[in-house]
């Protein structure tokens, strides 16, 4: 088996280079990284983890605090796990999943029993009572999500402010009379989630704005019944394509969607003709929805990417270039086939 020491004669380095290569604690000049890479790839060399981590004091291990909390979407959390364990396997770590219900102890855990180099916390409340604790920890803890009070934590997150403005905007901009935003279910809501505050606060203030009717209605649950009933409210004030003018439909909740399409369709209401209906999804939810809708993307992935280089900068004592400690990520709408044409 190839040891450090073969790679280094190899590459015609220092064995102290090899190691400054593969842990990136020191600047190494491009030419004398492409030899040591090089190297490894041809004898086939693989790092004892154990040794490494003594040597470096570190565990290789980055703790992602995941939300399987009542309502929470892992279809949605899943583009994070995946491009957060990719970002860390680019840094030479591993990750370790820690549940959303361990709370404030699970934190300290992670962080008290050396499991992990560094923190990422998702599902992060409005008043979250792990922030205080996250922010004493003696390791570097991002946020994926903006609470309150981030109390001197990075935190990286989607511009949810800027995607409410940018659904009205854009029906405003088509000219519809009514807005009605089919909201985020109860248990959504009873979490007190921060995106969710800024979401909606984004689409009152565009519809303030622009002078258009507004209304939001909450279904009980991201069940095909709760998006009937849902519906059945929302139908009873407005005749879409009637006299009450052109309504738009704004759903934030992914897993309401398909349902909400559905149940319109079974109608005989159609999307794009009837009414419009934008929601809050991924690109790829977006284009496999039947109809495709119109929607606002979530950039889960480039929410993902960034905070994780502003992660391993801070583990690596290096300079965060950012005015602020709340990076936001712009939404992007795309037009599809859910969209009224402007008349």
């Amino acid at each position: 088996m190839a040891t450090s020491r073969d790679v280094a004669r190899l590459a015609g380095v220092s064995q102290s280079t090899v190691s400054y290569v593969m842990s990136g604690r020191r600047s190494i000049s491009p030419e004398t990284r492409r030899r040591v890479e090089e190297a490894i790839e041809t004898l086939g060399f693989q790092p004892n983890a154990g040794a490494r981590a003594l040597a470096s004091q570190r565990s290789q291990f980055i703790g992602l605090v995941v939300p399987f909390a009542p309502g929470a979407d892992m279809t949605a959390v899943l583009p994070f796990i995946e491009t957060i364990t990719k970002c860390a396997r680019e840094e030479d770590h591993n990750v370790i999943l820690a549940t959303e219900d361990e709370g404030a102890e699970g934190l300290t855990r992670l962080s008290d029993q050396s499991l992990c180099d560094a923190i990422v916390l998702m599902e992060v409340g409005a008043n979250d009572p792990r922030i205080p604790v996250a922010a004493g920890l003696s390791v570097p803890v991002i946020l994926i999500g903006v609470p309150d009070d981030p109390a001197g934590l990075y935190c990286v997150d989607m511009d949810y402010t800027m995607a409410g403005r940018m659904a009205v905007d854009e029906l405003a901009a088509s000219t519809h009379d009514r807005v009605v935003m089919l909201g985020y279910p109860r248990e959504v809501m009873a979490r007190d989630v921060n995106f969710v505050r800024r979401f909606l606060r984004g689409a009152e203030d565009s519809a303030a704005a622009h002078g258009i009717a507004y209304a939001a209605v909450r279904p009980q649950d991201t069940t095909r019944a709760g998006a009937e009933a849902a519906l059945d409210q929302v139908l009873a004030e407005s005749e879409p394509g009637g006299g009450r003018g052109r309504l738009g439909l704004v759903v934030p909740d992914y897993q309401l969607i398909q349902p909400t399409l559905q149940s319109l369709l079974d109608r005989g209401l159609a999307p794009g003709r009837d009414l419009s209906v934008i929601g809050l999804c991924t690109d790829r939810t977006a284009e496999t929805s039947t109809p495709p809708v119109t929607n606002i993307s979530l950039e889960p992935r480039d929410v993902s990417r960034r905070a994780m280089r502003i992660l391993f900068r801070l583990l690596n004592r290096e300079s965060v270039p950012t005015l602020s400690t709340v990076e936001l990520v712009a939404p992007r709408l795309t037009v599809r086939q859910t969209s009224l044409p402007v008349r």
